[in-house]
């Protein structure tokens, strides 16, 4: 197994680790808050999406050999956002906290499984290769891969220690 193929390994078992933990909750445990800022494991997967949103930007570019179009949502926050991620996650809340448990947990699941294929796209020479895209700033298109997994996985072993502590 080559580096690029391990990685989507190990998004894909993430993934299916999250739809199975998903499937497993009742939606009152999924809409009710828990967590800090009150958000509830819907908030949680929203940021997840929000994230993910930048991630396929950016695996599209590379992709399509281009600089990245961010969603329009991001670039209003001006030209230091990436800088402010409390801000993001803010709008994120903001923006999403209304919406369907469904529509969230959708545009996770689609995300997810575009930023897959995009990764299956781009050959693992472009993925690893630091200095192919000069957007970046000398990180590579797999580090954006690895950024993602352990994100989601961050609030993966979250969300699976406040179940333990609650006894599900």
């Amino acid at each position: 197994m080559n580096m690029k193929e391990h990685i989507l390994a190990a998004l894909r078992e993430q993934f299916h680790s999250w739809e199975e933990l998903l499937a497993s909750l009742s939606e009152e445990q999924i809409t009710v808050p828990h967590f800090e800022y009150d958000w509830s494991i819907k908030d949680v997967i929203a940021h997840l999406w929000a994230w993910q949103q930048i991630s396929i930007a950016r695996m599209e570019s590379g992709a399509l050999d281009r600089e990245p179009e961010y969603p329009k949502w991001i670039t209003e926050l001006g030209e230091n956002w990436e800088e402010d991620a409390d801000r993001v996650n803010a709008l994120t809340f903001e923006t999403n906290h209304t919406k369907l448990w469904s529509q969230v947990y959708q545009n996770w699941r689609n995300g997810f499984l575009r930023f897959l294929e995009l990764g299956n796209e781009i050959s693992e020479r472009d993925l690893l290769d630091g200095d192919r895209y000069p957007w970046l700033k000398g990180y590579s298109l797999a580090f954006i891969l690895v950024a993602s997994y352990d994100h989601h996985q961050e609030h993966l072993e979250k969300l699976i220690d406040w179940l333990q502590k609650r006894g599900n």
